[in-house]
């Protein structure tokens, strides 16, 4: 269906490329052609759209065979538009210049027309037939006579259409008459299957009987080699207490060998230990009795130092209380009796001990304001 859009009282008409397109005005062509696109006016337009590509019609129909056994015919017809100038002439492909639409329905008639000429040919065909050869090899015959019948059907090309393929898929029979066809043919097979099952059968007993007989020959096989068995395993129980006994002796003379060696081992070791241990020992009193000369010199000379250090302090601080008593002799003899005795008072007053008041009556302190008044005068 071609698309139609509207703008300000035009149309513009946008085709399909399988869509073969005629716009006619006034009775002239003015566009022809699949894929167009164009603008036109709705009122003057006259539009026809005419499918080019190929297109399928399945149809089913029933027909009469010699014998008057109705059976149904499933076809398809492959066609498809080769002149869509004498289509749109002899059919209506016209379509509403608003909406794009077909008025008409072109394609149904043309549907229509094929099956009917299909149908006919046929009918023709199968009506020559009988229904087993119909069955049979009716398909390929109806198939052949539909195509050549299309083909030289003369109103198809007037029309402009081409038949490209005929198809013709099944030749059923009434649902009664196919299960009839289907008995013997049915019986045939359940004969068949009935008689492979008395085979299997009969096979099935002959291959139990052999079973039975290799059975019996398989145990009387078994008891033969259970008794060679037994006696193997005897044999073989006998060797291996053989091999396990010389194994065991092996082992006890390399168990012996290995436990002497393991205790020479252990013995020369311990005797290395011991050495080892005696001269670490040794080495360890050797450097106890270098270390403790060497505290006691160390010792020593720290006395001898510390005693003359402390010999040169005493002579030294001695020198130093000479001295300042002599600094002191010669200062007080210089200074004045009054400076002495003042002197006297403050050392007195140092060495008294503490006097929280003192109280001095009126004549101790004129006898001393007295003696101190003498003394300024002198």
């Amino acid at each position: 269906m071609a698309d139609i859009t509207r703008r300000l009282g035009w149309r513009h008409l946008r085709g399909a490329p399988t869509a073969h397109i005629r716009h006619h005005r006034g009775g002239r062509l003015l566009h022809d052609g699949p894929g167009l696109s164009f603008w036109f006016r709705a009122l003057t337009a006259a539009l026809s759209e005419v499918p080019v590509d190929d297109r399928e019609l399945a149809m089913t129909f029933h027909a009469r065979t010699s014998d008057f056994q109705d059976v149904a015919v499933q076809a398809t017809v492959t066609y498809r538009i080769s002149d869509p100038a004498l289509a749109a002439a002899r059919l209506d492909f016209s379509v509403d210049p608003d909406t794009g639409v077909w008025r008409g329905t072109p394609l149904e008639q043309l549907g229509t027309l094929l099956t009917e000429t299909a149908q006919q040919h046929a009918l023709d065909v199968l009506a020559r037939t009988s229904l087993s050869a119909a069955l049979v090899d009716g398909v390929a015959a109806v198939r052949e006579r539909v195509a050549t019948g299309l083909g030289a059907e003369p109103r198809l090309p007037a029309t402009g259409i081409e038949v490209v393929a005929v198809r013709v898929v099944a030749l059923r029979p009434e649902p009664e008459v196919e299960r009839a066809l289907r008995t013997p043919a049915r019986e045939q097979i359940q004969q068949e299957a009935d008689r492979a099952t008395y085979e299997r059968r009969a096979v099935a007993v002959e291959r139990e009987r052999a079973i039975a007989e290799n059975e019996l020959a398989s145990q009387i096989e078994l008891a033969r080699r259970e008794e060679q068995l037994v006696e193997q395993r005897g044999t073989n129980t006998r060797r291996e207490a053989e091999e396990h006994a010389a194994a065991d002796a092996v082992r006890a003379q390399a168990e012996a060998a290995r436990t002497v060696k393991l205790a020479e081992a252990e013995a020369e070791r311990s005797v290395r230990l011991a050495d080892a241990e005696a001269r670490r020992t040794e080495r360890l009193t050797e450097a106890e009795a270098a270390r403790t000369v060497r505290l006691a010199e160390a010792e020593a000379a720290r006395s001898v130092r510390l005693a003359r250090a402390e010999a040169e302090g005493a002579r030294e601080a001695g020198e130093a209380r000479a001295q300042a008593q002599a600094a002191w002799l010669r200062v007080h003899g210089e200074v004045d009796v009054a400076t002495l005795h003042a002197l006297t008072g403050t050392r007195l007053a140092e060495n008294l001990p503490n006097i929280d008041s003192v109280t001095i009556s009126p004549d101790v302190l004129t006898g001393l304001l007295a003696r101190l008044g003498d003394g300024g005068r002198a």
